[in-house]
């Protein structure tokens, strides 16, 4: 894979628009190790090398067990993850492929029950906030780098 063109480099100012989103995102109701979740199966969702690779080492650094990052993709079928990660996951999956879910009221019912009205917010700036850094990576093929323990 060739990068098409660094977006940092070529638009600063929209870069600068991003990284105020994502911290911002730093700062609301939602856990850290929630939101690193979320991130990691959008991620998953969208097929973003970059973010995944950024994302699990922090995941695992925020708590995710690496159990929980084994099954992710298979959430569903896990016995894994608790009720309130399986209603973010839900919601963010809703959110990500909105095109073919229209976001379900299944899946809101199961994020207000899970969730008050501002994480329900929060959350979603999460989800919103990683959706376009996925768009931007994989929109631009951004490399990721090579770790150490990449053998």
């Amino acid at each position: 894979m060739t990068e098409r063109l660094n977006y940092f480099k070529a638009s600063p100012k929209a870069v600068q628009a991003m990284l105020a989103l994502e911290e911002e995102t730093q700062a609301l109701s939602i856990p850290l190790v929630l939101r690193e979740l979320v991130k990691m199966r959008v991620s998953q969702i969208n097929g973003c090398a970059y973010c995944l690779n950024m994302h699990a080492p922090d995941a695992r650094g925020a708590g995710l067990s690496q159990q929980k990052l084994d099954v992710l993709a298979a959430w569903r079928e896990s016995p894994v993850f608790d009720a309130r990660e399986r209603a973010a996951l839900g919601w963010a999956e809703a959110l990500t492929r909105i095109e073919a879910t229209g976001a379900p009221d299944a899946d809101y019912a199961t994020l207000t029950d899970a969730f008050t009205p501002k994480e329900c917010v929060d959350l979603t700036l999460v989800i919103i906030a990683i959706n376009g850094w996925n768009r931007f990576a994989v929109g631009f093929r951004a490399l990721h780098p090579l770790r150490a323990d990449a053998a």
